[in-house]
């Protein structure tokens, strides 16, 4: 019952907070400005280049094609004067081609004021390389479309998983593992760090002691923890709704955005491959494509609250105990912390190894170990990890967020009541084998 009431305290102070219902309501909404407005920036804001050849002999005068951003033209002008032109800003960049054979490798010469990064060194070298193997086609004798044809791409790869034979998608398990394991990482990071500053508030302010003298202090630890979790949830409910909405909304949209199979095909190479669509670009891709399909997002939810839950559990635990150490203010907070911060910044790490290689071994451990498991396992999930893992990694959490817990509550009950004193790793180590 003092736990419930706890729990009912530590919910509604901070559901009514202005803040919780801005940040709660304006996330999602900035998120899609952030994810679609990256996009459209990128594709809007790169700037014209005008760009001068000059070209000694003459070979590809009128043969490089302009481009939206990249604009050529061409001068017979001594180079030492174009180059007095190009400092005076008259272009933005000067291309050199010296007098050139076609059984001879060459280096171009690009001038400009400043770094132009790699888009007029890509385009010119895409298309004076182009150029040149057309000719030497032609030299030897090929007929150009024949040799187009021969050595343009004629296979590619359905991924056929199990003795069940379910199609897998690659690109799209990546996706959807990066994002639910960096989801993970966040909320697991703010919703912890937001029950150690609670815990500090109410030690620091002697309000603590007071609550002590009603409740175990096991109970009020138990408190927070559950009572912030009910706030995480409560956010992600109402983020999925509102992505349930938007998604009723546009799918009638992208339904009518059905392709067919070569086109579709062209389209998610291009998004996939060329990148400057940015990650919007590619998701909404494979949904007009129809690569959603088969998809299972309720089971890969319903395994992303359980290990939002358990993954909260067992550092919010941990957060508990830290901020019951704290007597200096945020200094010996970071003292503590940071150990507790670390295997999570190392899950994130092994994340990128799971997505990579999902049944490496690196990538299984981590997805087993209590302290990294939620973030590793979530990203192997979309791969269809096998049954026997996920059960192994199941109980393994919860039998880890006992044990935290209960090293934890042991922590807590002493730290929280402990004043004027700066309180050592060796202290701590002493409290934990303490009996009673």
């Amino acid at each position: 019952m003092k736990t419930a009431i706890i729990i009912k305290r530590e919910y509604l102070s901070r559901v009514k907070k202005r803040s919780f219902i801005i940040t709660t309501l304006l996330l999602p909404i900035l998120f899609i400005v952030f994810l679609f407005g990256t996009s459209y920036l990128a594709a809007k804001s790169t700037r014209e280049k005008k760009v001068v050849v000059k070209d000694d002999s003459g070979y590809f005068t009128g043969k490089l094609k302009s481009s939206k951003t990249v604009l050529y033209t061409y001068s017979q002008e001594p180079i030492e004067g174009l180059k007095e032109r190009l400092y005076n800003d008259s272009f933005t960049a000067l291309i050199h081609i010296p007098a050139f054979s076609l059984d001879q490798k060459q280096k171009f010469q690009i001038y400009s004021n400043e770094n132009l990064g790699t888009e007029v060194e890509n385009n010119l070298n895409e298309q004076a390389n182009d150029i040149v193997r057309g000719e030497r086609i032609k030299i030897a004798g090929i007929d150009e479309q024949k040799y187009k044809d021969a050595s343009s791409d004629m296979v590619s790869f359905d991924n056929i998983v199990g003795k069940e034979q379910k199609k897998g998608n690659t690109s799209l398990a990546s996706m959807i593992g990066m994002a639910s394991g960096f989801l993970l990482y966040l909320f697991m990071l703010l919703y912890g760090a937001s029950v150690m500053t609670s815990v500090m508030e109410e030690k620091t302010n002697r309000i603590a002691e007071i609550i002590v003298s009603s409740v175990k202090p096991f109970q009020l630890m138990m408190g927070k923890i559950v009572g912030v979790a009910m706030v995480g949830l409560t956010q992600v409910a109402i983020w999925v709704a509102f992505i349930a909405i938007l998604g009723m909304v546009a799918m009638p949209l992208l339904g009518n955005m059905q392709m067919d199979p070569e086109q579709a095909k062209a389209i998610s190479e291009q998004a996939m491959a060329g990148g400057d669509a940015g990650f919007a670009g590619k998701i909404a891709t494979l949904m007009a494509t129809g690569t959603l399909e088969g998809v299972n997002l309720l089971s890969i939810f319903g395994w992303f609250i359980f290990f939002f839950l358990g993954g909260y559990f067992l550092y919010a635990a941990l957060f508990a105990a830290v901020g019951s150490l704290v007597n200096e203010g945020q200094q010996d907070a970071q003292q503590f912390s940071t150990i507790i911060t670390l295997p999570i910044i190392f899950s994130f790490v092994i994340m990128t190894t799971a997505i990579k290689d999902p049944n490496s071994g690196l990538a299984v451990f981590g997805s087993i170990f209590p302290l990294t498991s939620p973030i590793v396992m979530m990203a192997r999930i979309p791969f269809d990890v096998p049954a026997s893992q996920l059960i192994i990694s199941v109980v393994c959490l919860i039998g880890g967020f006992i044990f935290t817990t209960f090293l934890a509550a042991k922590i807590y009950r002493t730290g929280i009541l402990m004043y004027g004193k700066k309180i050592t790793m060796k202290e701590v180590g002493k409290w934990l084998f303490r009996k009673g």
